[in-house]
């Protein structure tokens, strides 16, 4: 599950810094890039193999021609397995014949079902701090997709193989909502940037900002790996959450009392709130989200399901299953932050603890050696065992 490319990769010359500061939910950035970098994360052979082996259900994988998508019944049936409901199967003659012509095919969540998707995922994941999502597009002909559009999130895209032509056409409604109180005004006809993306180039596309794409006659194979970074209105949510442990805010509203005791009533809702409006609120809030980041599913069979949990050699490797984990440090202990979940070690697991953190794999071998006299191998192991049991470590 180890993947190569971390943002720090995908946003040079830029430093990280850079981009966060002036780029990031700004304007869209080009990255040009040498031709093949992309080509280990989705080999034609890998998609191949995983329209073979997988059951991929619409709107999972879909086909888009000309802005429309195409009906799944046209290149799949359902088939009734021995056992359970129905399942639909790809049909190879359809499927290529709707792509000759020029459909775009279109597959959700890549990286649960390609390993080194799913480490790049894994890794921006921990160095952008939100969640992240990677789908494909790959295309044949010269017709677009889809229509003049803009994304609810941000995205990077890589171009895994071939070329396809992009039109930007900016943005008309600043910072956009998938849940907004109005759509976004129709972009200008023209385009503000039109450009041909390139085998191994990569580019970001803040949210809200419009844009077409199209093939231009040849093989295309492009990664967009999308991400919703953290707003205001999530804070209030989450805030609205934090307001159900205070009595004010469960009792009812005096909806049939005096006016008095309506705006008595309101002034206490308001000193509660404001009571969790301190300076620090954005970064509890911050904090929360990291820690309650899902897990990434890692198994590690067969070891996982014996007693011992981890195999015996400390060169194998382990990796932290939740990239945005939090590790906070007190006298005497350390507290581990992950999926929702809070474990509490002595302060001496903290530097191994650490290392995990760092958001790729580790040899067991230095994990004990970063522990030093504090916790012998032993006790490390053990560590990493409970870890592995409550399903935030696997084994690389």
């Amino acid at each position: 599950m180890a993947g190569s490319f971390t943002l720090a990769d995908l946003v040079a010359p830029l430093e990280v810094s850079q981009f966060l500061g002036s780029v990031q939910g700004q304007s869209h950035h080009r990255f040009p890039g040498t031709a093949g970098r992309f080509s280990s994360l989705l080999p034609w052979s890998t998609l191949n193999t995983v329209l073979r082996q997988h059951r991929l259900d619409f709107p999972r994988l879909r086909l888009a021609l000309d802005g429309d998508v195409v009906p799944a019944h046209t290149y799949t049936e359902m088939v009734t397995p021995k056992r359970g409901p129905q399942i639909p199967k790809l049909l190879s003659a359809p499927l290529t014949e709707h792509l000759r012509n020029g459909a775009t095919l279109v597959l959700d969540a890549v990286q649960e079902l390609v390993d080194p998707v799913s480490g790049l995922a894994a890794r921006l994941e921990h160095d952008l701090r939100e969640r992240v999502q990677v789908n494909m597009y790959a295309g044949w002909g010269k017709t677009h997709g889809f229509d003049v559009h803009w994304d609810d999130h941000d995205a990077f895209i890589l171009q895994i193989s071939g070329r396809k032509r992009w039109r930007i056409h900016g943005v008309t409604r600043p910072s956009p909502l998938h849940r907004d109180v109005e759509p976004p005004q129709q972009p200008p006809a023209e385009p503000i940037a039109e450009f041909v993306l390139e085998d191994g180039d990569a580019l970001y596309v803040p949210r809200g900002h419009w844009h077409d794409v199209s093939a231009i006659g040849e093989q295309s194979l492009h990664l967009t790996i999308g991400f919703n970074p953290a707003t205001g209105v999530d804070l209030v949510t989450w805030l609205a959450d934090q307001l159900r442990v205070d009595e004010r805010f469960r009792r009812d509203l005096p909806r049939f009392g005096t006016e008095s005791a309506r705006h008595a009533h309101a002034a206490e809702l308001k000193a509660g709130i404001e009571a969790l409006l301190t300076p620090d609120v954005v970064d509890r809030f911050l904090t929360d989200r990291d820690a309650h980041g899902p897990a990434y599913t890692g198994i590690g069979l067969p070891w996982a399901a014996t007693p011992d949990v981890l195999p015996p050699q400390d060169t194998v490797s382990v990796r932290l299953l939740t990239p945005r984990a939090v590790l906070q440090h007190q006298d005497s202990t350390v507290t581990l932050l992950a999926a929702g979940s809070r474990f509490t070690f002595g302060a001496a697991a903290g530097p191994v603890l650490s290392a995990l953190l760092s958001g790729t794999s580790t040899p067991v071998e230095t994990l004990v050696e970063r522990a030093g006299p504090a916790l012998d191998r032993g006790t490390v192991r053990a560590l990493l065992g409970e870890l592995i049991t409550q399903g935030l470590l696997a084994v690389a």
